[in-house]
């Protein structure tokens, strides 16, 4: 099975044409204000336009309220990844009044006792997204990496995606060792934090479709 791909935190008309014109199968938007790659509901719209319907749109939140979530969700949205502490039943209450709308749940991990939290979303994610634990002040997007051996032979509860510290030069060590099917790159494509770069997305996509 080839390896799937999303290309987050894009801001710019140029950035996204360049993962679609790569064959990346998901974009993100981030809706987090203190993070550099923020966009409001109203840039994502503008951008998703551009997009065609085989991409998926996917909307990044941290902690985020139903007013957020539904203003974002009107710029063309097709999921949520959730990337703040949200708990089992907010994401209940989540799929309950988004029913249509995919979920993600995004774990910090930075040992294999932060696995054990994976479960608790069976039944109400579609999916996990593994991420390196920052302990700042932005959840992601920091172009940290866990240790990758900790999803080697893992049973996994949900379909997944690996995160964190992925970029062209590794990201055939990182399959190899996970397994993983679908990865998440943000900060591995940029020349400074919030600044994505044409040619590094291209490289990623170019590199992950050689796999």
């Amino acid at each position: 099975m080839s390896v799937r791909t999303k290309i987050c935190g894009l801001s710019t008309e140029e950035t996204v044409a360049t993962a679609v014109r790569y064959g990346a199968d998901y974009i993100g938007f981030v809706f987090f204000e203190k993070s550099p790659r923020s966009v409001t509901p109203e840039k994502a719209a503008m951008l998703i336009r551009q997009i065609p319907d085989h991409v998926q749109k996917m909307g990044v939140f941290v902690n985020p309220d139903n007013n957020l979530l539904e203003r974002a969700l009107a710029s063309g949205l097709t999921g949520f990844q959730l990337h703040g502490h949200e708990t089992a039943e907010r994401i209940a209450s989540i799929r309950e009044t988004f029913p249509k709308v995919k979920i993600w749940k995004a774990l910090s991990i930075a040992n294999s006792q932060d696995l054990a939290q994976a479960p608790h979303y069976r039944g109400l994610a579609d999916r996990l997204l593994y991420d390196a634990r920052t302990d700042g002040v932005l959840p992601g997007g920091m172009g940290r990496r866990f240790d990758w051996r900790l999803l080697k032979e893992y049973k996994h509860p949900l379909p997944w995606a690996l995160s964190g510290g992925l970029d062209a030069n590794n990201i055939a060590q990182a399959v190899a060792i996970t397994g993983a099917e679908l990865v998440d790159i943000s900060s591995g494509v940029e020349t400074s934090p919030g600044i994505k770069d044409m040619d590094k997305i291209a490289q990623f996509l170019q590199a992950v479709r050689l796999l």
